[in-house]
């Protein structure tokens, strides 16, 4: 038997707050994850596209990373600084939201977008 859930919001939005992401200690740009929660909360976008703060999702040399789970693949951003940024990835999550369906994300991301995985084979 095939596990099913309730829970099927659109997409997903994972955001890395892990040894390198998020931490202006390390001067790196600050991750505004209590502004994202509250917005997520007060608008209930998680119906539409789930927020998750996570830890350590790599690469650390492209931190702000964030992960976009959409149901035809994942989208990987890197390198995420300044209130701009993550207003874009907020926007889009209002739009898909009040649009019920899930919206091509920014243009304006797409320099931030990476591979992060090799797609050739490699010998181990």
């Amino acid at each position: 038997m095939q596990l099913t859930t309730k829970r099927m919001p659109l997409a997903q939005l994972v955001f890395c707050q892990g040894c390198c992401c998020g931490r202006t200690d390390r001067y790196r740009p600050e991750l505004p994850v209590e502004q994202l929660k509250e917005i997520w909360k007060s608008e209930k976008l998680n119906r539409t596209v789930r927020l998750t703060i996570s830890g350590c999702l790599g690469p650390c040399d492209l931190a702000n990373v964030a992960l976009v789970m959409l149901p035809e693949g994942n989208v990987w951003l890197g390198g995420m600084e300044g209130a701009e940024v993550y207003e874009r990835l907020v926007t889009w999550a209002r739009s898909c939201h009040a649009a019920g369906r899930v919206l091509p994300l920014p243009e304006e991301l797409e320099s931030l977008r990476f591979e992060r995985f090799q797609t050739e084979e490699v010998a181990l």
